[in-house]
C-alpha cells in the first residue's frame, strides 16, 4: 500500500493534472515578420501554458500543410517525414504569409475524473453535461483529437490572414492582430460560425525583434484573456502589449467512429507576434 501511494505521489508531482489534460498545439516561425526574398522556417509544438515540446513533421498524421501568400500553395509534398521543420518558406513579396497545418485523429483514454476535469478546464460544457447525466455509466473518457493550427508571418497585406483555409475548426482574426487592444476573432466549425466556444489567449516575450524565444528559455504562463463566441462565432479578446501570442479554441462533439472513441475534439490555434512599439 505504501509503495502504491508513493507511486501515485510521484506521478502527481511529475505530471500535474493541468499538464496532463491541457495540451495546446501551435506553430512557431523562426520570425513573425519577413520581407520579400527572406526565408522563414516553421515548427510545431505541443505543451501547456505556451511552453512546449517540438513535434517533427509526420507524413502519416498530416491532412493539410498549406501556405497563403499572394496565392495559396500546398507544401505538404515538399515536407520531410521526421524533419524538425514543417516547411521553409521564402517570401515572394512583402505581403506576409499564413501557414496552415491540419492533422488527422489520434485516440486517447483518460480516467473518468480526469476527463471531466479536462472538460471543465476547456469550457466544454456540452460533453460534460452529457457525461454527468450518465453518472457512473459514463465510464472513462474515450476521445480522439485532431489539430488545426495556423501562424501569421506578418506583412503588408493583412487580408491574407482573413482568408479561411476550410479546416474543420478555424480561428480567423477580424481586425489587425498586430495592433494593441481588442482582437476580434471568428471561430468557424465546418466553415460555419460556432457559438459558445471558449477562446483563450496566451502571451510570451519575444527574444528580439520579431523572433520568438526558444522553448527551453520560456516560463509557463497563464491565459492573458478569454471569451466565448457569440451567435456569429465572434469572440472579443482584450490583449495588450508586445510579444508572441497564441489564440486557441477546442470543440468537442460525439465521435463519428464509436469503435475508436465516444468523443472527438478539434483544437484550433493561431500564433502571431507583436513587436515593441517605438
Amino acid at each position: 500500500m505504501r509503495l502504491l501511494f508513493a507511486l501515485f505521489l510521484f506521478i502527481a508531482i511529475t505530471f500535474p493534472l493541468s499538464q496532463a489534460i491541457a495540451h495546446e498545439y501551435w506553430l512557431t516561425p523562426s520570425a513573425y515578420s519577413a520581407s520579400s526574398g527572406e526565408t522563414v522556417s516553421v515548427q510545431a509544438f505541443v505543451g501547456s501554458d505556451f511552453k512546449g515540446e517540438l513535434r517533427p513533421f509526420a507524413t502519416t498524421r498530416t491532412v493539410r500543410l498549406e501556405v497563403q501568400t499572394k496565392e495559396r500553395k500546398d507544401v505538404k509534398s515538399a515536407a520531410i517525414n521526421g524533419d524538425s521543420k514543417l516547411t521553409n518558406l521564402t517570401l515572394g513579396d512583402d505581403g506576409g504569409a499564413v501557414v496552415a497545418f491540419e492533422t488527422n485523429f489520434v485516440p486517447i483514454e483518460l480516467p473518468p475524473e480526469r476527463f471531466d476535469d479536462y472538460l471543465r478546464q476547456e469550457g466544454l460544457d456540452g460533453p460534460l453535461k452529457a457525461r454527468q447525466a450518465l453518472g457512473a455509466k459514463a465510464g472513462p473518457g474515450r476521445e480522439r483529437y485532431a489539430r488545426c493550427a495556423k501562424t501569421w508571418i506578418a506583412g503588408r497585406d493583412e487580408a491574407r490572414l482573413k482568408k479561411a483555409f476550410g479546416m474543420p475548426l478555424e480561428i480567423i482574426p477580424q481586425n489587425d492582430p498586430l495592433k494593441p487592444g481588442k482582437l476580434s476573432v471568428q471561430v468557424l466549425y465546418n466553415s460555419r460560425p460556432l457559438e459558445g466556444i471558449l477562446v483563450k489567449a496566451w502571451n510570451q516575450p519575444l527574444a528580439s525583434g520579431m523572433v520568438p524565444k526558444d522553448q527551453s528559455s520560456r516560463e509557463t504562463v497563464k491565459p492573458s484573456a478569454e471569451a466565448r463566441s457569440n451567435k456569429d462565432g465572434i469572440a472579443v479578446l482584450q490583449i495588450d502589449g508586445s510579444g508572441e501570442w497564441l489564440i486557441s479554441a477546442v470543440h468537442m462533439v460525439p465521435s463519428s467512429d464509436k469503435k475508436e472513441a465516444d468523443w472527438e475534439s478539434r483544437w484550433a490555434s493561431l500564433t502571431f507576434g507583436r513587436g515593441i512599439k517605438k
